[in-house]
Formats: structure tokens, sequence, C-alpha cells
């Protein structure tokens, strides 16, 4: 009769068992507040088109004024065009040592050269170098030929990037940043920073940029870094410099001190010395105020599974991150919010709950918990066997 009693109860359960599913949907951690307002005490007195300041990682910004204005940018332009050369290598479509001919058109290149002759053989490292340090334009025309098998092929892709990239105030017309005869050549502060701080998530372009001499051609040709801060700047690992008539003297500066990247972009200054000096004045700001608040992946707790073919699962947070005021360190608080228990099926990765940061009662950011493992709805099966094993103990 219990065995009889147990059946019924089986069909009952199977019958009024319902599926709930979670939306699937990656692990993630986002800031709540992705710039600030400029600091009323900290003013950058120099005479310049725009300036920006942001952090690599997050993207948030410390310091903007007149940063989407429409603007001649110079050799800075290479950032964009390093950028698809970085992407290319990753791609396998060439390696660093492999040999690159240098055409007529590429070694027609006038202003900032490493003087590459027609017919010349040279690797491809030795050209990223001469870009990267030496602003070569025959450099960068000679890479952009290698990818595209043009410039004209090569500009193409530079725009094309910069609309995925979101790009707004952007356009190009070389690779190189001469603008005696563009007349639709240009970027601003934001775009550029943006640029950048894509651009060096190549691990390859900062170990170039942070170096203030190197060679080329086994040591017959001194490449020297036209970007100063690189000597001068504590923390400074790059990245481009440029100047023209037009466009004023510009740079995209970059700095890491302790877990802290910073991007400083200048347009627009009167003359070299003021182009360095705010740009450093933006970074002191920045390394002075800011600092990155980091919390990585790690477990939380285990979780209720109801109908589901095991009892629980594991629970961890993503990886979080944002940039806070420098004497709020310490101060960051975590509030979890996790149901008590989870309907089956989930899987791998769904988001369950969510930790949020506050500093002073105010929400900075939040980050995902997910379950560590897919968990499947219990079957007929499963709950028949549940019973009987339940029974014979019993």
């Amino acid at each position: 009769m219990k065995k009889i009693i147990s059946l019924i109860l089986v069909i009952v359960i199977v019958a009024s068992f319902g599926i709930v599913s979670f939306a699937e949907k990656e692990g993630k951690a986002e800031a709540e507040i992705t710039s600030v307002d400029n600091n009323p005490d900290f003013v950058l007195d120099y005479d310049l088109t725009a300036a920006y300041l942001c952090e690599a990682s997050t993207g948030k910004v410390l310091y903007a004024t007149n940063e989407f204005k429409a603007a001649s940018i110079a050799s800075v332009t290479k950032v964009m065009t390093l950028l698809l050369v970085c992407e290319s290598l990753d791609a396998g479509k060439f390696s660093l040592s492999d040999q690159v001919r240098v055409s007529a058109y590429a070694a027609s290149m006038g202003g900032s050269q490493v003087f590459l002759e027609e017919g010349e053989k040279i690797t491809v490292e030795d050209l990223i170098k001469s870009a990267v340090i030496a602003s070569g334009n025959d450099a960068s025309v000679a890479l952009a030929e290698l990818c595209a098998g043009s410039e004209s092929a090569f500009v193409k892709m530079m725009n094309r990037r910069a609309a995925e990239l979101g790009l707004k105030n952007s356009n190009f017309e070389n690779t190189t940043g001469l603008d005696d005869t563009t007349t639709n050549h240009y970027s601003c502060a934001a775009d550029i920073a943006t640029i950048s701080c894509e651009l060096i998530k190549h691990s390859i372009i900062l170990e170039y940029s942070s170096i203030w001499q190197d060679s080329i051609r086994n040591g017959e040709f001194t490449l020297t870094n036209t970007n100063r801060l690189v000597r001068y700047y504590d923390g400074c690992n790059g990245l481009k410099t440029g100047s023209t008539d037009k466009a004023g003297y510009c740079v995209s500066a970059t700095a890491k001190r302790g877990n802290m990247q910073l991007v400083a972009v200048i347009l627009g200054a009167r003359t070299r010395d003021e182009r360095n000096a705010a740009a450093r004045e933006l970074l002191d700001y920045g390394f002075a105020n800011f600092s990155l608040y980091e919390k990585s992946e790690e477990y939380i707790e285990n979780i209720k599974i109801t109908k589901g073919n095991i009892d629980s699962a594991e629970l961890y947070s993503s990886p979080f991150k944002t940039v806070i005021d420098k004497t709020k360190q310490g101060a960051v608080e975590l509030e979890y919010d996790i149901p008590e228990s989870i309907v089956a099926p989930i899987k791998c990765g769904d988001s369950i709950g969510s930790v949020i940061y506050k500093i002073d009662g105010e929400q900075i950011g939040k980050s995902d918990i997910y379950a560590s493992e897919s968990v499947e709805k219990i079957g007929f099966w499963d709950i028949f066997t549940r019973i009987l094993k339940r029974i014979a103990c019993g």
C-alpha cells in the first residue's frame, strides 16, 4: 500500500512540475558612473584646442574640455594606423619577422621618416618600431600597404574601424597625419583617447612606445622617441605625438602607476613644451586625485536549487573595477542581492543576482553574481528514482 501511495505522489509531482528559465547572459560588471564633472579647482591653463583625461581599462573620464571638437591631429593619426596593424598581426596575416619590400610610394613620404629606400627589405618589427618610436611616415605607409595592398585601401579600413568603435568625430584620409593636401582628415580628443585605449591592449605597442632610444637596420639607424615624456615623466609608457602647422602640437600620452593606466590627450597646443607641460599636468592631476578600485572574481555562496537534478550550485561574482576619489580608498561598501533559491533549469554563467558597490551610500557600480555550473530540470525518472531510494531507506 505504501508503494502504491508513493507512485501516486510521483505522478502528482511530475504533473505539477513547472519550467522556469533564467535569461542566458554573460556575467558582467559595469561602473555606474562613466564620467565626472571637471573639478572646478583644477584648471588646465594653456592655449589648447582640446584636452582629455581618462582611465584606460574603464574608460572613465577624469577631465575634458572641447573633447568632441573636430580638429587636425597630425601624426597622432598613427594610433589608428597602428591599431589596425596590431589587429592584422594578431590575426596571423603576417609575423614580426616577415620581410617587407618598400614601395616607391612609401619611400617618397616626407615629414618624419626613417629614410626607407625603394626596394629595401625591412622586417615588420622594425617598421612598427619606426612608426611608434620615430613616427616614421614612410614606415607607416609600408605597414598600410602590407595590411591592405595600398594606402587608399587601408584608409577605408581605418574609417570602417572608427565606425566600429563608435567614433562620431573622426575621418581619415591617410595613414600618417600629413595634412598639406588633406581636406577632410580630422578627429577629436575623446575619439583619440578611445583609439589609444584600444591600441594599448596590444602589449607590443607599450613595449616599443616606452623606449627612449632603439635602432633598426642591425643597429645602423638610431630611433629616438618623439615623446619626451617617456624619458622625463614617471610611469609614462607611450604613446604618440604629432605636429604640423595646421594641427599645432598634439599628443596622446599614456602613463601607468600601480594598477592605474591613464591616457591624456592634448590637441592644438601652441608649442611642444606647452603640449608636454599640459599632458604632464593632466597626468599629475589624475594620479593625485583618483585610484582604480578593483574586485576580482570570487566565490559568494551556494544557492538552493528547486526542481533541479542537483540541490545547489555555487555562485561567483564577476570581476569589477571603477575609478574612485583617492580619498575614498577603503570606503567602498558591498551589498549582495541574491534570491533565497532559484528554479531549474539554469545555465553556467546565468545571472542570479548582483553585487552593488557604494561609497557613502551612493551606488558607484554593480557586478553580476552568476552560476558556476549548469543545472538541468529534474526529469520524471530522476524523481521516481529519488522517491524509490527514500522508500528503500525508510
